[in-house]
C-alpha cells in the first residue's frame, strides 16, 4: 500500500470527517474522498463506515489503524533522523506558541533573528492547541505549561504574571469594589480551555458573577475588557499598556517553557533560534512580570 493513502486514512480516522482531514493535510475534501475510495478498492475491504455523526472504523479499519500508526511513527523517526543531520544555517523552522505571546513578545525577537540569519525562514504557528513535536507538527514550542515527554528537551525561560482587569468605566460603575457583587460579569475562555490556572482563579474570585463572554483569543478578551463588558484575567504585559484598572485579588503566574525534540537539538538552525528565543525572552522578564515598561 502507498504510505500517502495510509496517511489519508489516519487523518480521516482521527478527525471523523473528510473536510477536517482535508484541512489537516492541506488538500480538498473531494481528493480525500477519492483517496479513501481507492484505498478501500485496492484492499477489497471497507475501512471506514460513514454514519450521520461522521466516519467510524470498521473491524478491518481497527486492524489497519494500529499498523498505520506504527508506520507513521517509523516515518517520523526517519524524518527526525534526517533533519538531525542537517548542518545548514538555512531552511524552515516551525515555531508554535499562543497568539498574544507570539505577537507581543516573540515577534520583536524574530525580527532581530531574521536580520542575523536571513537564510532561515520561521513559520510561526499560533494556536491554543498543543502541537506535537514528535510528529513534526512543529519543531520548537514556546508554551505556558511544562511540556511532557521523555523525547523532549525542555527549559524554563521566564515567569509571566496575570491580573484581574476591568475598564475604567466598568470599575467606576462597580465602585466600591466588592468581589461578591452579583452584578459583576466575567470574560472567560471557552469551556474546553476553562481549566487554565488564571481562568480558575478568576471564576473562584467572583463566585456570584455572570459570564458575559467566552473567547479563546486573548486579544478578544482584551478588547471586550477595554469595551467595559466585564472583568478579565489578562497577562500583565497585555493589560498594562492599555491602562486598564487592575483589581485586587489576583497574583497568578504561569511559566514559559521552550521545548524541542531531542533528535533535532543539534541542528544548527534550531540551535540558533532556541538561543535567540532564550536570550530574548529572558531579557523581557520585567515586561512579562507585572507588565514592566513594555519597551521592546
Amino acid at each position: 500500500m502507498d504510505w500517502e493513502d495510509l496517511h489519508n486514512f489516519l487523518a480521516i480516522a482521527r478527525h471523523g470527517s473528510l473536510s477536517a482531514a482535508a484541512r489537516t493535510l492541506g488538500v480538498t475534501q473531494s481528493t480525500m474522498g477519492r483517496r479513501l475510495a481507492a484505498l478501500e478498492a485496492r484492499s477489497r475491504v471497507t475501512l471506514l463506515q460513514k454514519t450521520p455523526r461522521g466516519y467510524v472504523l470498521t473491524q478491518a479499519g481497527e486492524a489497519a489503524l494500529a499498523a498505520a500508526e506504527r508506520m507513521e511513527d517509523a516515518a517520523h523517526t526517519a524524518e527526525r533522523a534526517i533533519t538531525g543531520q542537517d548542518t545548514r544555517l538555512s531552511g524552515e523552522i516551525r515555531l508554535t506558541s499562543i497568539e498574544s505571546l507570539a505577537a507581543e513578545i516573540l515577534a520583536p525577537i524574530l525580527a532581530t533573528f531574521a536580520e542575523a540569519y536571513p537564510g532561515i525562514m520561521v513559520k510561526l504557528i499560533t494556536s491554543q492547541q498543543t502541537l506535537s513535536l514528535a510528529a513534526r507538527e512543529a519543531d520548537i514550542a514556546v508554551r505556558l505549561a511544562r511540556p511532557r515527554g521523555n523525547e523532549l528537551v525542555i527549559r524554563k525561560l521566564a515567569d509571566m504574571s496575570f491580573g484581574f482587569y476591568a475598564s475604567p468605566n466598568y470599575a467606576a460603575r462597580h465602585a466600591p469594589y466588592q468581589p461578591h457583587d452579583p452584578s459583576h460579569r466575567l470574560i472567560l475562555m471557552e469551556e474546553d480551555s476553562a481549566a487554565f490556572p488564571e481562568m480558575v482563579a478568576l471564576s473562584m474570585a467572583f463566585p456570584e458573577a455572570a459570564i458575559a463572554l467566552r473567547a479563546n483569543s486573548r486579544y478578544v478578551q482584551l478588547a471586550a475588557c477595554e469595551a467595559g463588558m466585564g472583568i478579565a484575567c489578562l497577562a500583565d504585559y497585555l493589560a498594562v499598556p492599555r491602562h486598564l484598572v487592575r483589581l485586587q485579588g489576583c497574583e497568578s503566574a504561569r511559566e514559559i517553557w521552550l521545548a524541542q525534540h531531542q533528535d533535532t537539538r543539534h541542528v544548527p538552525r534550531f540551535k540558533a533560534l532556541t538561543a535567540a528565543l532564550s536570550t530574548g525572552i529572558k531579557s523581557r522578564s520585567e515586561i512579562l512580570m507585572r507588565g514592566g515598561s513594555h519597551t521592546p
